[in-house]
């Protein structure tokens, strides 16, 4: 089994934050933060997996009230070096059992985070642990990938997702376990003479929008929206990615 302590390391800490570009651009940012903020209305929020603060720092700042969890000791050193505890308190731990309270209005769990959770019942103890966080009537928001298979030429177990100059990002499928490895190739001059490449690989159990939709059922929560993306566009069959909120029934 995996080490996710061991792989969100003090190496991987330092190379997450890509200020102003990729998930940490404005125009990715600004509609996360529209629709967690008006998902979470007057309320508190909890972010499981809230690593170096990308969305929790600028939710606070939006006027959320704002808690975490998070497992990697690294990426909560990361977010401290730039927001105390007071303002944002982050529980150390898994987020299948760790606690951070309870009558939050908004737990979420974003960029694909709970396909980390490498077992089916991990991830139906993540919506468990979202469900005692959360308030009646309240709700947990996941975004997630849609599986590729469909990319995933016959014979062959794995896709070409990233090509470009000195980055390669390559997926190999367990399709019997639902398992992924991505790898990622970084390679160019700034390597040694330029025929050095350097590889880092991150596992992952995919899941189908109906599985997770039956996760969710299992924990006490009913399906309220599906989106594409942030800009809440129409969730359709060409969708590579999805944003799905989840309402726990008023009790």
């Amino acid at each position: 089994m995996i080490n996710q302590q061991q792989l969100w390391d003090d190496e991987a800490a330092k190379r997450y934050d890509t200020p102003g570009e990729g998930m940490f651009s404005a125009e990715v940012l600004g509609p996360t933060v529209e629709v967690l903020a008006k998902l979470a209305g007057d309320g508190p929020a909890v972010e499981f997996a809230i690593g170096t603060g990308r969305v929790a720092i600028p939710l606070s700042k939006a006027g959320v009230a704002v808690s975490g969890i998070e497992l990697s000791h690294a990426m909560i050193a990361s977010l401290r070096q730039k927001v105390g505890e007071a303002r944002i308190p982050v529980v150390q731990g898994d987020m299948t059992e760790a606690w951070a309270g309870d009558d939050f209005s908004l737990a979420f769990l974003v960029f694909n985070t709970i396909s980390n959770l490498l077992t089916q019942e991990e991830q139906i103890r993540c919506f468990q642990n979202a469900a005692r966080h959360l308030a009646p009537g309240g709700c947990f928001v996941v975004e997630l990938w849609v599986p590729q298979l469909r990319s995933l030429p016959p014979g062959h177990g794995g896709t070409v997702e990233v090509s470009e100059p000195g980055y390669l990002l390559v997926d190999t499928y367990d399709v019997l376990h639902q398992h992924v490895i991505s790898h990622h190739v970084r390679f160019g001059p700034e390597l040694s003479d330029g025929r050095d490449a350097r590889i880092a690989r991150t596992p992952h159990r995919y899941i189908w929008p109906s599985e997770l939709d039956l996760m969710a059922r299992l924990a006490g929560f009913k399906l309220e929206s599906r989106w594409a993306d942030w800009n809440r566009s129409e969730f359709s069959a060409a969708a590579r990615s999805h944003v799905s909120v989840y309402r726990i029934a008023a009790r």
